[in-house]
């Protein structure tokens, strides 16, 4: 059968439900409402293939757009269908599960309407209307709910089923320019924001606001602000020793609003040689869905629905699951294996200053088991193999800069401005500085790191034994490239000996907020860890091991770094945005700390050199290096950065190998001479 068929004859089956009556109350009243959903993306459908999108008003493209996420927004999340907690009060906790996901997956089908996919339409209809039809069934035969055991099947088949499908399709739009939706609407018109409702993502004020204030700032403003974007892409090749030219494709991820500028960074990509893929964040269990957004898009309608879904795959994931998505995965990298060689990494354009959200854990959504949780693990671990075999992390490269967005508040064009300006400080300058605080650190064994005024972070770092200390060195002197802004020198620790407590106070990671946040470290790996967030220790702990050990029991400390952008702390401080930085920006503004993998994840056998011309030795420690023997899980796929701000810092100091003691920062202030310069933006502040 056609497609266009199967589409017509689901089409035509959810029209009639809302007629029927066959259930028992409350589930005909969940199968209804979700089928008027339905229908109206059947709706959204015609319209969309009729070219309504460039015919209408904006006026009624923007009540669609709300219509289409109207459901999950905060103000009605409470009673809708979507929310586990609702929908498990209404139903019990299986049925109401269950029935929270296969809602929260229906609405995966807003951006396949934009796109046109309608085959992967067809089989989320088709998913709904089998569970539709295994209740009638259940009703007309026992006069009862079905199985819940049944309904877990057909959702663990409609996974497996069609794994090979998204895996590659995911693949597709990251390496094929010819998938190219996105980029469509970007080369075309801006003149008008109607643009904005293209994308099938949900538009706000605040995009709006964005488009409208890149559209009212200068042209060499704008050219300039893609500039820094684009040529951090291009000289961290040159600072990673990487060969650009071998590459052909660069992936550009960025939130919707900021199209006038990331339209000049797609030409500027293009003289470099590089074609822009553009592709969109996932929003189905098929694409991995979770609360971190890898793609583009519009405005989040609910961070607390993000949050309750983020585990939905626990309904099906079992060890059988894990090998089918491996063996998808396989096989979609083999098929696009030549367009995988030549791609470059990915650009990311983040955002912050969105309206912050208290993130609750429901005990009612579905959330992994320990044996999933090392399933995941399990999981990442192969898909980071798989990726490095054919995208070689040695001949990858990235670059990350970041942007305040309306929602910041009334002095939204002023930090707009001095972003961009913080974003283009004079690099030679911190670049002489770094290097002053380099050459004191390698004459050192360790690093003390010590909190103050109430921070409790005491902090021993190892560090790697220079053998030829005029050619060798510990810590990358980090410019604008990868990591805009300027600001940071680092280092891959040395695991064994590494110990102490690290402590902060408050801190956002990945647009979530950890109140006290305290990690303890022996031998340079997590041995104990809590926060402040839940009234319960348990909750705690889960919060921080699910999204900062990324379900991992324990974590090494990949990376430890001193900032150096005082004129970021003082921005954030003058605007009093410390606490809505992105940890882009705000690991400059002290020493921060990432667990996980280090800097140089499977790219180690690089040699990478700083300005000076010495080697950068510290690219390893005792678990990446198992690499080497083959071992699986030399890699954790993730990496975290944690930052002490200048003002809770008390202490840190490099102890060389006689036992002297060299301190660089003392109470928030740089001490090292030659480093006075860096204390001149906090001088008219109290730290």
């Amino acid at each position: 059968m056609m497609i266009e068929e199967r589409f017509l004859l689901a089409k035509e089956r959810i029209q009639e439900i809302k007629n029927e009556n066959i259930l028992q109350e409350g589930f005909n009243l969940y199968f209804v409402k979700v089928a008027e959903f339905l229908d109206m993306i059947c709706d959204t459908w015609d319209f969309v293939k009729a070219d309504g999108l460039k015919a209408a008003p904006i006026e009624e493209l923007r009540e669609r757009n709300y219509k289409l996420y109207e459901d999950i927004l905060e103000e009605q999340y409470g009673h809708s269908y979507a929310n586990p907690e609702y929908s498990v009060l209404l139903f019990g906790e299986a049925y109401g599960r269950f029935l929270a996901f296969l809602y929260a997956e229906m609405r995966s089908l807003i951006p396949l309407v934009y796109e046109r996919r309608l085959a992967d339409m067809v089989i989320r209809l088709e998913l709904f209307l089998e569970v539709y039809g295994s209740f009638c069934c259940a009703q007309e035969e026992n006069q009862a709910a079905p199985d819940v055991e049944a309904l877990s099947q057909i959702a663990y088949w409609y996974v497996s089923d069609y794994a090979r499908d998204a895996a590659k399709k995911k693949l597709e739009d990251m390496l094929d320019r010819k998938s190219d939706f996105a980029l469509h609407i970007i080369e075309g018109d801006l003149s008008d924001p109607r643009y904005l409702y293209y994308f099938g993502e949900y538009i706000t004020d605040n995009e709006i606001e964005t488009y409208r204030h890149l559209q009212g700032l200068p042209e060499e403003t704008l050219q300039k602000m893609a500039d820094t974007y684009t040529e951090g892409y291009r000289i961290g090749f040159i600072t990673g020793n990487k060969d650009i030219t071998k590459k052909k494709t660069v992936s550009i991820r960025y939130i919707l609003g900021f199209e006038p500028m990331i339209k000049k960074a797609v030409v500027n990509f293009r003289e470099m040689g590089l074609d822009a893929t553009i592709y969109r964040a996932p929003s189905s269990i098929l694409e991995g869905r979770g609360m971190n957004r890898l793609g583009y898009y519009g405005a989040i309608p609910n961070k607390q629905y993000d949050f309750d879904h983020k585990d939905d795959q626990a309904l099906v994931l079992d060890k059988r699951l894990v090998q089918v998505r491996i063996e998808a995965l396989k096989e979609a990298y083999e098929e696009y294996k030549e367009l995988a060689g030549v791609f470059g990494g990915p650009a990311v354009m983040e955002v912050f200053g969105e309206k912050q959200c208290d993130l609750k854990e429901k005990p009612q959504a579905i959330h992994l088991s320990d044996a999933q949780q090392k399933l995941t693990v399990e999981y990442m671990a192969a898909a980071g193999e798989i990726q490095n075999r054919y995208i070689k992390g040695d001949e990858r490269s990235f670059t990350i800069i970041a942007f305040p967005v309306p929602e910041i508040g009334k002095d939204f064009a002023a930090i707009f401005d001095e972003v961009i300006r913080i974003n283009t400080l004079d690099y030679g300058l911190y670049q002489r500085m770094q290097q002053t605080i380099i050459d004191t650190l390698d004459q050192g064994k360790y690093v003390l790191i010590k909190g103050m005024r109430g921070n409790k972070t005491n902090m021993k770092v190892m560090l790697h034994t220079l053998t030829e200390p005029l050619r060798q060195t510990n810590f990358e002197n980090c410019v604008a490239d990868v990591n805009i802004p300027v600001g940071e020198v680092f280092t891959s620790p040395v695991l064994t000996g590494t110990e102490g407590v690290l402590h902060v106070s408050r801190v956002y990671l990945n647009e979530m907020e950890y109140k006290n946040m305290t990690l303890t470290f022996q031998d340079g790996m997590i041995t104990d860890y809590d926060c402040s967030n839940f009234d319960k220790e348990e909750q705690n702990r889960k919060y921080i091991k699910d999204n900062v050990l990324c379900h991992h029991d324990t974590l090494p400390l990949g990376e430890f770094a001193i900032g150096t952008n005082t004129t970021a702390f003082v921005a954030a401080r003058k605007y009093g945005i410390e606490d809505r930085l992105p940890i882009l920006i705000a690991e400059k503004t002290g020493p921060h700390f990432a667990v996980g993998d280090t800097c140089y994840s499977h790219a180690e056998e690089v040699a990478v050199y700083n300005p000076d011309g010495k080697e950068i030795i510290a690219r390893d420690n005792e678990h990446s290096i198992k690499r080497k023997e083959g071992d699986p899980m030399a890699y954790f796929n993730c990496h975290t950065d944690i930052t002490i701000p200048y003002d809770e810092l008390g202490e840190v100091s490099v102890v060389t190998y006689d036992e002297r003691v060299i301190p660089i920062i003392e109470e928030g202030r740089f001490v090292l001479p030659g480093c006075e310069e860096l204390n001149i933006p906090l001088e008219d502040m109290k730290i």
